[in-house]
């Protein structure tokens, strides 16, 4: 009876802790109203977005961000406390898995600078099926904004539209590549190492170099740009700032082996739209043959199956010549490439990653590249380990896209 009372009386303890602490760091967030917190969210890009934009800021200032994929409300409250006067800027990346959390996320901050990246399908299990829930929870960041700040959306998404940014009394910003927008890219040229690309900014053309490829990386750069600029950036600092960009681990990452074998390495996390985009960049790399392995994607709910068939259907008119399906759900990336005229014998569905690897070694031959695209939970990232170290060279390259 002792040890259980004394059990009760550490456990309270504890708790009577735990509630001073997220006191106090409430007290601070409220006593120091800092200038330039930027609060990332949407349903792709965040990190990317962060990355690019903490580059660029970085050039002229000491900034906090959260770090990696450091994306819960966690995260967002351990940086709000670390934050000194010296840092000119917080870069917090909100990650979104169900309802209600951006406000939770904004206990801790109080952005005067918001992006919303995008309103996919990630996660759309957690809300419903609906789009609409999807779009109405990602917009929960207009509400937490300074309304004298700055809300930058995609004018190039449809779904971007289902944002209630008429509640938004401060000044909204669009970006993409079409010429009716705030800032709009043209002039895309795709170098094989990066993208180059022109922009207006306060009414002169800049040209810009991004060391990644995929058209969608664009607006990731667009959304930092606009950032940059708004802060006062000029378009050289934004120039270095992009040159030194680095893309995260596990996100679109080309390994290039011995032979011309290339791992395209974006085993970190997935869904429809980003499938889609990395099948693209399959697609548009060199090779002799093209191996797309395919594995689920979580959190899809009632969407789950069409969502995987649409990645299907999408892939039977690229250029790849085997398809490899990982994981239950996949089976309808299969189904939706056969059911598109994708040959059905060059399509395979394994249940383990023993049974994949056995899949995958027999066909790969020099100038061979091979997609690794599925959810995090999935353990690609194991499989991606493997294969760098069965054809390694002495020196491997590394390249970002």
């Amino acid at each position: 009876m002792s040890s259980t009372s004394e059990f009760i009386s550490h456990i309270l303890k504890y708790a009577s802790c735990f509630f001073k602490f997220e006191r106090l760091i409430l007290l601070a967030i409220k006593s120091n109203h800092y200038k330039n917190t930027i609060a990332i969210t949407g349903s792709s890009g965040k990190t990317t977005t962060k990355e690019m934009l903490a580059a660029i800021l970085k050039t002229r200032w000491r900034i906090i961000k959260t770090p990696g994929n450091s994306n819960l409300i966690k995260h967002t409250r351990h940086i709000a406390a670390a934050r000194k006067p010296y840092h000119r800027a917080l870069i917090a990346e909100l990650g979104i898995a169900g309802y209600r959390q951006v406000k939770k996320h904004c206990r801790y901050i109080k952005p005067d600078i918001g992006i919303i990246t995008n309103i996919g399908t990630a996660h759309i299990g957690n809300f419903g099926g609906q789009i609409t829930a999807i779009a109405r929870t990602k917009g929960e960041l207009i509400d937490c904004l300074n309304p004298n700040g700055l809300l930058i959306i995609n004018g190039d998404d449809p779904n971007s539209r289902l944002l209630p940014i008429d509640r938004f009394k401060g000044k909204v910003v669009r970006v993409g590549l079409t010429r009716r927008l705030d800032y709009y890219a043209y002039n895309i040229d795709d170098t094989g190492g990066g993208l180059i690309f022109s922009i207006d900014i306060r009414g002169k053309q800049e040209r810009f170099f991004l060391p990644t490829v995929g058209r969608h990386n664009i607006y990731n750069a667009l959304y930092a740009i606009a950032v940059a600029d708004y802060l006062g950036f000029s378009a050289d600092h934004i120039r270095k700032g992009l040159h030194r960009y680095r893309r995260p681990r596990s996100r679109l990452i080309v390994h290039v082996l011995k032979n011309d074998i290339r791992i395209i390495d974006d085993s970190y996390s997935s869904n429809p739209s980003a499938a889609k985009v990395a099948i693209d960049v399959l697609d548009s790399l060199p090779g002799d043959k093209k191996i797309a392995v395919l594995g689920s994607m979580l959190e899809m709910g009632k969407y789950s199956a069409t969502g995987h068939a649409e990645v299907g259907q999408y892939l039977a008119a690229k250029k790849v010549d085997f398809l490899i399906t990982y994981g239950e759900a996949a089976r309808q990336i299969g189904k939706g490439a056969i059911a598109s005229g994708f040959p059905a014998p060059k399509v395979t569905h394994v249940s383990s990653l023993k049974a994949l690897r056995g899949r995958l070694i027999p066909l790969i031959e020099p100038r061979t590249t091979i997609l690794l695209k599925a959810s995090h939970k999935l353990n690609l990232h194991y499989l991606c380990r493997y294969l760098i170290k069965r054809y390694k060279k002495k020196k491997p390259i590394i390249t970002t896209y």
